[in-house]
């Protein structure tokens, strides 16, 4: 399978393998006029196998979701293109509303219009947990 390169835009690198369309619903890239391209299980020698996600133009991206996700992911920005500029987006301090706390006893279960809000509690591990209840979040 061939895919093109792209011009400007975004390559987003080393996504674990599988995690890619989740990756492309938070980012609502379906939502873009561009083009876009989801690569799922491509051979790696570093990872054996991850997905990577090519935007075909230069766009706004909420990269916390990226680190909150996967460490390792590869964020490659392009430029007539070459690569412009190549990061690790960082794991975010808080994650509001992006996931929901599973919880039945947690306050957000019953208080429908609290914001779900996790914070990091490990960031060695990536561990988030529940700002009202403590449960861990399942990524």
């Amino acid at each position: 399978m061939i895919i093109g390169s792209i011009r400007d835009g975004i390559v987003i690198d080393h996504i674990p393998a599988g995690r890619g369309m989740e990756l492309y619903t938070y980012l609502k890239l379906g939502d873009l006029d561009c083009e876009v391209a989801l690569i799922k299980n491509a051979i790696s020698e570093k990872m054996q196998k991850k997905d990577i996600i090519k935007i075909g133009a230069p766009i706004e991206l909420d990269y916390a979701i990226l680190g909150f996700i996967d460490r390792q992911i590869t964020v490659n920005i392009i430029v007539d293109g070459q690569r412009a500029k190549k990061f690790h987006p960082a794991p975010p301090q808080t994650i509001t509303q992006l996931i929901r706390c599973k919880n039945p006893r947690c306050i957000t279960s019953c208080e429908q219009e609290l914001p779900h809000v996790f914070r990091l509690s490990d960031a060695e591990h990536g561990v988030y947990r529940c700002l009202y209840c403590e449960t861990k979040a399942e990524k």
